[in-house]
């Protein structure tokens, strides 16, 4: 009966064990939002019609946490209303406070908790809202340290925008971002992700993926599904091999997956026929895409 006895303990320590060695698991994303804009509306591609499938694409894909860009203050609070157990961090970068783009992170509250978080800008002032280098636009970087709420594993985020036009403002945004990741604790991770503004050729992309800090996930991920690149135009039949938006992490994560997801949903539009004599509507739709890019999704393990 002893012998039992001390067969059922080990059993239940050896079993206790291997559940604590369980990797963490969760998912990352970074979508590009596209500001709500006039013109955009004009041409069928307004965020009223949008934000609704990219809230209902954020909880199909299960994401547990995802960086976004351009989102204006109003755009987030919509996409919130439909997020009921997310929650987000990042001011507008025009002010520091709601005027402007801002590169929130949102975050599921039942998963992750959050420790700290602040926004600095890319530019020889990262204090208050001014242009970096050569760029064209005020360009903002946000970040928060967050903990994961069942294992106590704890990380920061960095999620931005890159501006479009500096050449030497990306550059120079790639070594802020390596310098403020050098000032951590050693040894902890980092996520960094957004709208880099230039594809996986360029010279700040190159900076951050062969820094021996940062690596790609896509290079990194066991399965890549990614069928076409991340800028689309609002164009569902557009084909590139272009990545844009990109989420680099340091080398103490595993990633399982990579994808581009190219999501798109109809619209209804009316079309008259000579079908009959009453001049009745035929219903017919267009394939439209949430954003003028598409998110990239990643999930990874990490111990």
């Amino acid at each position: 009966m002893k012998k039992l006895m001390y067969l059922f303990l080990l059993s239940f320590l050896c079993i206790g064990m291997i559940q604590a060695k369980e990797p963490i698991s969760f998912t990352i994303a970074t979508y590009n939002l596209r500001n709500a804009n006039h013109g955009d509306s004009i041409n069928g591609n307004g965020w009223g019609q949008r934000y609704p499938y990219i809230a209902k694409m954020a909880l199909f894909h299960g994401f547990d946490i995802f960086g976004t860009q351009e989102g204006l203050y109003g755009q987030l609070q919509d996409l919130k209303s439909m997020l009921p157990n997310y929650e987000y961090i990042g001011v507008a970068r025009d002010d520091g406070k709601m005027k402007g783009e801002h590169s929130a992170i949102f975050y599921r509250t039942d998963k992750f908790k959050l420790l700290d978080h602040g926004d600095f800008w890319l530019s020889e002032d990262q204090t208050k809202p001014n242009l970096g280098w050569d760029a064209v636009c005020i360009r903002i970087c946000t970040w928060g340290k967050f903990e994961d709420i069942k294992s106590g594993f704890t990380f920061v985020y960095f999620n931005l925008h890159m501006d479009h036009m500096g050449v030497i403002a990306r550059v120079e945004s790639a070594k802020l971002i390596l310098k403020k990741i050098q000032e951590l604790p050693k040894g902890i991770s980092v996520i960094l992700s957004g709208d880099f503004n230039v594809d996986q050729n360029s010279p700040s992309y190159k900076l951050l993926n062969t820094s021996g800090i940062l690596r790609d996930s896509y290079e990194m991920a066991d399965l890549v599904y990614a069928p076409n690149g991340t800028f689309n135009n609002f164009n569902p039949e557009s084909k590139t091999n272009s990545r844009i938006d990109h989420i680099f992490l340091t080398t103490n994560f595993s990633v399982i997956k990579y994808g581009v997801l190219t999501d798109t949903y109809r619209s209804e539009i009316n079309k008259k026929t000579d079908v009959d004599s009453n001049d009745s509507q035929k219903k017919e739709s267009q394939a439209r895409c949430p954003s003028d890019h598409f998110p990239v999704m990643i999930t990874v393990e990490c111990k």
